[in-house]
């Protein structure tokens, strides 16, 4: 099978990836999670007409010509309101945010009243309608307020609320199988054996899988035993997605395409044309999409952005595209081979906000220190020609 690019790869990947069921969330736990569906107001916000200001309502009519010497008629506070009609020649007392008194349409602010007694007098200032909320201002009952596909953030979260709800209908988070494979590998915080590793794949798919919105599911690491090897995997029977790290190679002990298409994977490709990361693997396990991922911890990473993320946000409906941005390039940049090549760089913001990126000096797939160190993917397209220093470049941003 001849390596398929990176284009073609994400259309095949990402075909037929419908958003997940939507369910109940209370809005204390809705932080960071995506609206299944549009959220009409319960309520009118504000639910009456009220002041913005400290100062006395009054019909405007009454102070037209000052000074005006009115009555005070009683005072409407926040939660205890003056309900009863303002007659000719009457004043309330009213606070920031009370309910106005019928009959009144303006406030005479403060600081240009005196005060004796229930005896009010307005000898300066005009009477300012703007100091007045409307009720509705702001929205009213059946507005459309929130929409679906879009990341609630605490703002909207103080909306939905405002609006009379305490759930909102969030996208169930996509599950996320995560397995690593290799007889070399042992746990984060043991002590390897002279020739071992740490398997550290999963510890950076889980953290990018929460960061996207995925619910990772770790199925711990798979020995090179194809019976075993299928067990593990069969613990993944109820993830949307199943990723494995390692072993999706030809090599007598990558057992992972083997295992799969004893499940009853139909694999779909199995190289790309991609650097790092030309070993993947996808395919379908009835309804579940499989992405078997090299086993190099950058490569997977890397990989992982490109093709996972894409997946999770399709899955979750989210209305926002996971597109490259463009900035200039850094440094002059050399040709580029047949495949394409995701460069770990820096991407930086001038003092005027024009964006410049720059690969940084070690490329060497094996090395995490650099992958920390970065913070986008500088993309460089199959033999990509020799790029000067401020060249428009398509760059993919790490956020996780």
């Amino acid at each position: 099978m001849a390596a398929l690019s990176v284009a073609d790869a994400l259309v095949r990947i990402l075909d037929g990836a419908v958003p997940t069921a939507g369910e109940p969330v209370a809005l204390d736990a809705a932080l960071g999670r995506v609206l299944a569906s549009d959220v009409t107001a319960k309520l009118t916000q504000p639910p009456f007409t009220a002041s913005a200001m400290d100062g006395y309502a009054v019909r405007a009519s009454d102070v037209a010509k000052l000074p005006a010497t009115l009555q005070v008629a009683g005072e409407s506070a926040a939660g205890a309101g003056h309900h009863k009609a303002i007659a000719a020649g009457e004043a309330v007392r009213i606070l920031t945010g009370a309910p106005l008194p019928p009959g009144a349409d303006a406030i005479v602010i403060q600081e240009n009243t005196e005060r004796a007694g229930l005896r009010l007098t307005v000898r300066e200032g005009v009477p300012e309608a703007e100091h007045i909320r409307a009720a509705g201002g702001d929205f009213r009952a059946g507005d459309r307020v929130l929409g679906a596909g879009m990341v609630l953030s605490g703002r909207a979260l103080m909306l939905a609320a405002a609006g009379g709800y305490a759930n909102l209908p969030v996208r169930r988070k996509p599950r996320v199988a995560i397995l690593a494979s290799g007889d070399e590998l042992v746990p984060p915080g043991e002590k390897p054996g002279r020739d071992h590793i740490v398997s550290s794949n999963p510890v950076g798919l889980a953290a990018l899988v929460r960061t996207f919105g995925g619910e990772p599911v770790l199925l711990g690491i798979a020995p090179d035993n194809l019976a075993e090897t299928i067990a593990h995997m069969k613990r993944a029977h109820e993830a949307d997605i199943l990723v494995t790290t390692g072993g999706a190679s030809v090599g007598d002990h990558d057992l992972v395409r083997p295992a799969l298409e004893a499940l009853g994977m139909t694999l779909d490709f199995w190289k790309l044309a991609m650097r790092p990361g030309k070993p993947m693997l996808f395919g379908r396990l009835g309804a579940q999409r499989v992405l078997g991922l090299p086993g190099n911890p950058v490569s997977a990473l890397i990989t992982a952005r490109v093709f996972l993320v894409p997946l999770i946000l399709a899955m979750l409906g989210r209305s926002e595209e996971d597109e490259a941005v463009w900035a200039e390039a850094g440094a002059d940049l050399e040709a580029n081979g047949p495949r394409q090549h995701y460069m770990r760089a820096r991407l930086e913001r001038g003092a005027g906000g024009a964006a410049s990126v720059t690969p940084l000096p070690n490329q060497d797939s094996s090395l995490l220190m650099p992958l920390v160190a970065a913070n986008a993917l500088l993309i460089r397209g199959p033999h990509a020609p020799a790029a000067a220093k401020g060249t428009s470049v398509p760059v993919l941003q790490i956020d996780f």
